[in-house]
C-alpha cells in the first residue's frame, strides 16, 4: 500500500478529537499527514502503512472490551512511526519500530494539539508496553493493542507469506545467517509463550498464529542449516585448495633445495680440483687458485677469509728458486716486497663459486 486510504487522515482527526484536541482540523490533519509520511518511509516493507491500516482494523475487532479505544487507536498511529532497520535495531528485537521513541513523538506533538497531559501520558505509556509486546495483565487497552500489533501472525497461509517476504525484505542488507539466526529466536520466543495474546477476544487468533509460527520457524531452522552446511563445504574446499597450494610449493622448495646443494657440491669439487692442479702436496690447498681455473663462466665476486689465508700461504710455500722478486711464480714484479695492493687486487678477482656465501 503506497497511498492512504481516504478515512484514513480524517479517522485520526476524529480519534484525535475524542481524546480531547482542541486545535483546529487542519493543524490535526497536518500532524496525520506527517505521520503517514513516516509509514510510508521506502525502507518499509512490512511495517508499512499497510501494517498501521490493519492495527487500526485489529483494534476495532477488539474495541468492545478496551475502556478508551480512541486512546488505544491514537497509540497505533505512533508505535512504529518511528522505525529503523539497522542491524543494531535488529538485533535489539524491536522488529525495526521504535515504540519508546513513538512514545516521546506522542508527547511532542499531542499536547500542541490541545490533548490534556493525562491522556498524552497514557497514550505514551501504551506505547511503552509493547516495547516487548508484554502487556500489564490488567490493562486491557495495552493488551488490545498489543494483540491487535500480533495480528498479523494470525493470517491465512497465502497472506502469512506476503509477511514472511516484507519482514525479510526490511532486512535484505544484513548477512543471511545473522537474519536467520534472530528472526529465529524472536519466534521461538513467541511459541514459547503461554499466550501468544493476552486479550480475551483476540483469543481465536491463538490458534493460526502458532501453526503459522511452526510452519516459519522449520523452513528458516532447515534454511540455515543448509546454509551452514554450503559455508562448511565452502571453507573445507579453500582449504584443500590451500593445502594444495602448499604441497606444491614445498616440491618447488624441494627442487630448488636439491638444486643448490648439487651445486655447493659441484662447486666444492671444482675447488679441489683447482687446488691440486697447482701441485700441492697430497692434493690439499698448498698453491694459489690458478688463474686459467678461473672464470668458466662463473659468477665473480670477493672470496672468503679462508680462501685470503689459503693464498698467503701458498705464496710462502712457492720454492725459493721458483719466486720472482715479488715473492710469486712467474709474475715478473720489480719490488724486493710483495705488492700487497696488488695481492689483493687479485685476491677479488678470484672468482665466488655459486653456492658459497
Amino acid at each position: 500500500m503506497t497511498e492512504a486510504p481516504q478515512w484514513l487522515v480524517p479517522s485520526f482527526v476524529r480519534s484525535a478529537k475524542a481524546i480531547g484536541a482542541t486545535a483546529g482540523t487542519e493543524e490535526i490533519e497536518a500532524v496525520a499527514n506527517a505521520l503517514v509520511a513516516s509509514w510510508r518511509s521506502p525502507d518499509r516493507f512490512h511495517h508499512a502503512l499497510r501494517h498501521l491500516v490493519d492495527v487500526l482494523a485489529s483494534i476495532d475487532q477488539l474495541a468492545e472490551e478496551t475502556h478508551d479505544p480512541d486512546v488505544v487507536r491514537i497509540a497505533a498511529w505512533y508505535h512504529g512511526a518511528e522505525f529503523s532497520a539497522e542491524r543494531r535495531t535488529a538485533f535489539a528485537h524491536k522488529g525495526g519500530e521504535d515504540p519508546v521513541r513513538g512514545a516521546d513523538r506522542a508527547r511532542e506533538e499531542l499536547p500542541r494539539l490541545g490533548v490534556p497531559e493525562e491522556t498524552v501520558t497514557r497514550v505514551a505509556e501504551l506505547q511503552e508496553q509493547m516495547h516487548r509486546h508484554s502487556a500489564a495483565p490488567r490493562d486491557l487497552d495495552a493488551q488490545a493493542l498489543c494483540d491487535a500489533d500480533l495480528s498479523g501472525l494470525a493470517a491465512e497461509p497465502q497472506r502469512y507469506a506476503e509477511y514472511r517476504r516484507n519482514i525479510r525484505a526490511e532486512y535484505a542488507h544484513i548477512d543471511p545467517a545473522a537474519y536467520l539466526e534472530a528472526r529465529i529466536t524472536i519466534l521461538r520466543k513467541l511459541a514459547s509463550r503461554s499466550r501468544i495474546f493476552t486479550s480475551p477476544m483476540a483469543q481465536d487468533w491463538e490458534e493460526p498464529a502458532r501453526q503459522n509460527l511452526a510452519a516459519e520457524l522449520e523452513l528458516l531452522e532447515g534454511e540455515l542449516v543448509d546454509l551452514e552446511e554450503a559455508e562448511h563445504a565452502e571453507s573445507e574446499r579453500l582449504a584443500a585448495e590451500s593445502g594444495g597450494d602448499a604441497e606444491r610449493g614445498d616440491a618447488v622448495a624441494g627442487d630448488d633445495a636439491g638444486d643448490e646443494d648439487a651445486m655447493n657440491v659441484g662447486a666444492a669439487d671444482g675447488d679441489a680440483a683447482h687446488v691440486r692442479a697447482t701441485g700441492g702436496e697430497g692434493g690439499t690447498a698448498s698453491g694459489p687458485l690458478a688463474p686459467e681455473a678461473r672464470g668458466s663462466g662463473r659468477d665473480s665476486g670477493p672470496v672468503t677469509p679462508d680462501e685470503h689465508q689459503v693464498v698467503r700461504r701458498s705464496i710462502r710455500e712457492i720454492p725459493a728458486d721458483r719466486r720472482d722478486a715479488g715473492g710469486r711464480e712467474g709474475r715478473g714484479l720489480s719490488t724486493d716486497e710483495p705488492d700487497v695492493d696488488e695481492g689483493y687486487s687479485t685476491l677479488n678477482r678470484i672468482p665466488r663459486f655459486r653456492g658459497r656465501p
